[in-house]
């Protein structure tokens, strides 16, 4: 894991995303991961290169792992990719 992702960066980037942007969460899940019937996602991790999520499809747990566009650099270079991950997703979903 890069020195800039350490277990603690991707604990409090996980739990901020799962408590305040769980929407977001599911949105990664079905536009990137390709899990369309996904019901819920949570953020398990992230690092530099992508990020863990547990996905609920039809009752069951699936892991499901979303790999960047680009490797991150830090924990802001993180927040601004999930940003706009989500806008994209959601420009899909129109």
């Amino acid at each position: 894991m890069s020195e800039s992702f350490s277990p603690q960066i991707s604990d409090r980037i996980c739990r901020h995303m799962n408590e305040d942007h769980a929407d977001a969460v599911l949105l990664y899940a079905k536009a990137f991961g390709h899990v369309t019937d996904a019901t819920a996602a949570e953020m398990v991790s992230i690092d530099a290169h992508g990020m863990d999520l547990l996905t609920q499809v039809n009752g069951a747990a699936a892991p499901t792992r979303i790999v960047f566009d680009h490797v991150l650099q830090d924990a802001e270079d993180a927040h601004h990719t999930l940003i706009d991950m989500v806008k994209q997703a959601r420009q899909v979903g129109k």
